[in-house]
């Protein structure tokens, strides 16, 4: 916990209490996606957005003046978190934190996924992984994913290989994590990444 204090125009001062919790890692890689999300919409670059998960409600709690749900079941399995739209191209991908520092392993991609993500992939749309690993962030697009699944026999996908395959994203305190431009490189085309 630390506090720090933000300056605003006009000798206005605020005082922040930075809160660090270490319950849910994985949301707060869905946080800065949701960030940067939030941060495309608003200045009209894309449209994408968090997919909720259907829920079928069992019973649910009346009291003052409010609801609660109390008990519920999911519906169906999620596909993957997030998919919307950027320079007409349909885009889907998923959120994939591990603490492991060698490598994703692959009980964080249920199978079910990674049939949607061929579907996806053999429809056209731009389907991807966004993974923090090791205090970093790398986009892994759909075709270096399935190449190696195909064609390898570990159970986890190494971390060289995702940083030698997938494209590092860096966090931005304006945009969180700015995963866009390299959405541009795949609509390209580029097979080859770009390593300036």
């Amino acid at each position: 916990m630390g506090e720090f204090v933000l300056q605003y125009p006009n000798k206005i001062k605020k005082e922040y209490t930075k809160i660090t919790s270490y319950g849910n890692r994985g949301m707060d890689l869905e946080s800065i996606i949701e960030e940067a999300n939030t941060y495309y919409k608003d200045n009209d670059i894309a449209y994408i957005y968090k997919k909720p998960t259907p829920i079928g409600v069992v019973n649910v709690c009346f009291k003052n003046g409010s609801k609660r749900i109390t008990d519920a079941y999911y519906k169906t399995p999620s596909t993957l978190d997030f998919n919307g739209l950027y320079k007409g191209q349909y885009i889907e991908f998923d959120a994939k934190k591990t603490t492991n520092k060698t490598a994703l392993p692959y009980a964080n991609i249920h199978p079910h996924q990674l049939l949607h993500i061929r579907n996806i992939n053999k429809h056209g749309g731009i389907v991807f992984l966004i993974i923090s690993i090791n205090n970093e962030y790398y986009l892994l697009n759909s075709n270096e994913l399935l190449t190696f699944i195909d064609n390898e026999t570990r159970k986890s996908i190494p971390y060289q290989y995702i940083k030698d395959k997938g494209y590092k994203i860096e966090y931005n305190y304006i945009k969180g994590l700015d995963y866009i431009h390299i959405i541009d490189k795949l609509i390209g085309g580029k097979n080859e990444k770009d390593k300036n």
